[in-house]
């Protein structure tokens, strides 16, 4: 079984057992997080269920395994002939979630 589940402004495809990276949530390392979001449901006899736009009783469950940042991204602006270059670094805020049980 399989679920697309929206958090963070961003849509996951996930199934029992996957380690996904997600935009930062507030909850400390080794709580439990729900998400209600479910904009699809597929199971293994390929009928898939979709919501509009969410599913209703329908969630996903995930533990949380660690808070921490992604890699570093250079963003460099430049204009040519004018001498001018702005160069900064980010590193988004992430948060690696397990996912343990879907249900529908």
């Amino acid at each position: 079984m399989w679920a697309v589940i929206e958090t963070g402004g961003k849509q996951y495809r996930v199934k029992e057992g996957d380690v996904i990276a997600v935009e930062k949530m507030e909850a400390n390392e080794g709580e439990k997080v729900s998400f209600d979001k479910v904009l699809m449901i597929g199971r293994d006899d390929s009928t898939v269920s979709f919501g509009t736009p969410y599913l209703e009783n329908a969630k996903v469950e995930a533990q949380v395994l660690k808070q921490g940042k992604g890699r570093k991204i250079i963003v460099f602006k430049y204009k040519k002939r004018k001498n001018y270059r702005r160069k900064k670094g980010h590193r988004q805020l992430l948060t690696l979630v397990k996912i343990e049980k879907i249900s529908a």
